[in-house]
């Protein structure tokens, strides 16, 4: 091992002076691979662009509307961070991936696939937690912006998502970065088994955690660093208990009094339609994707397979028709609330959010405006049954 030799180059993601460090450091080595702080999909983004589409109803379906907002509205606040210094996120990567190929040296990528990074942070906080974050990042890119610009040139946007989730969950954010220090250490000490001359290009704040990690690379479990931890929703059962609830509620006001169940039912309507149709319409949704939510929001606070936003989502969708061209700017970060396919999944993730809101409040407005002793009315029902039955 004495004849083996690692440099790690601490860069900042948009800097045309960590470029030329790290253009004279593969320089002045000569290495015989270069290892860069990249992921297959996140190479192909930077040296192929987007040549597929995506699906935006796949999208819809998936549950990840809010996961891919968020991803979109960190990548573009770094853009825009970039375009202001006339340098694009990454630029020290290319560099480094054009000057490997030069030398002859092998590119190495070794982070961790974006996606299943973001899926692990995504699953690892709770539905509350997800809304402060968005309303944070929703606050910085409408009304000015919370980072400081520092931090938008030295950091990539997963290290931007941990780094500003410490002021929400500082366990999870230190989780994540802690993981991706082990994954890319574990992947270096495999390179070195390897080669002898290994150049890693990684962000300034990776630094520290890999080399400490190199120490104990044969320990690092990197298997379970790929698992997406599923765990129980517990918001979808709570959705699907309310929803219970409530068509219980609506079956005992029919039995008591069709006047109560038939007045209810238009509150029901009017307070869930109301507001879906306002968080689609804060969206800048369609008129018709606002009708859309407004119609059908009673009937999927009740569904707790279909969300209204989905619908309304579909609907925006067939009006906009999102295609490769909107996927392009989104990766570009080009007007990100003027883009066809960033703005569909804003009506799907907002119509959402004002149906729960409405789920929420059309509830309490049930239970406490249509007096009925539920335990009563119950006990007479049964009694019936059993009367019916002969018991």
């Amino acid at each position: 091992m004495e004849d083996k030799k690692l440099v790690i180059v601490g860069t900042a993601h948009v800097s045309k002076k960590s470029v030329e460090e790290v253009l004279d450091t593969i320089e002045k080595e000569k290495p015989d691979a270069v290892a860069v702080e990249l992921c297959y999909n996140r190479y192909r983004a930077l040296f192929e662009g987007v040549k597929e589409n995506i699906s935006v109803i796949d999208l819809l379906k998936s549950g990840n509307t809010f996961l891919f907002i968020f991803q979109a509205i960190l990548a573009y606040m770094q853009k825009d961070a970039g375009r202001k210094y006339g340098i694009e996120p990454g630029s020290e990567m290319i560099a480094a991936i054009n000057k490997a190929k030069e030398i002859g040296a092998d590119v190495l990528l070794i982070d961790r696939d974006i996606g299943v990074t973001f899926r692990r942070f995504w699953s690892s906080i709770g539905i509350f937690e997800k809304f402060k974050l968005l309303i944070y990042f929703f606050k910085d890119l409408l009304f000015g912006k919370n980072l400081e610009l520092d931090e938008l040139l030295e950091k990539d946007v997963i290290d931007l998502l941990v780094n500003e989730f410490k002021k929400i969950s500082p366990k999870a954010a230190e989780i994540l970065i802690d993981e991706r220090d082990k994954y890319m250490a574990y992947n270096l000490s495999k390179a070195l088994q390897r080669y002898n001359r290994v150049v890693a290009v990684v962000g300034a704040g990776h630094v520290r955690g890999i080399e400490e990690n190199l120490k104990r690379a044969e320990e690092i479990d990197v298997q379970k660093l790929l698992e997406i931890k599923k765990g129980k929703n517990y918001a979808k059962i709570l959705a699907l208990g309310i929803s219970i609830f409530i068509i219980a509620i609506f079956v005992l006001l029919a039995l008591v009094s069709f006047e109560h169940f038939f007045t209810a039912f238009l509150y029901w309507f009017l307070i869930n339609g109301i507001l879906a149709g306002l968080g689609a319409a804060l969206a800048g949704a369609h008129p018709f994707s606002i009708i859309t939510a407004f119609f059908t929001a009673w009937l999927t606070s009740l569904n707790p397979l279909v969300a209204s936003g989905w619908i309304s989502g579909a609907v925006e969708a067939w009006i906009r028709k999102p295609g490769v061209e909107d996927l392009v700017k989104l990766v570009e970060g080009k007007n990100l609330l003027k883009n066809n396919f960033f703005r569909v999944l804003l009506v799907a993730a907002l119509t959402n959010v004002g149906s729960m809101v409405g789920t929420i409040f059309g509830s309490y407005y049930i239970l406490t405006h249509f007096e009925i002793d539920i335990t009563a009315t119950f006990s007479e029902i049964l009694s019936d049954i059993l009367r019916i039955i002969g018991l």
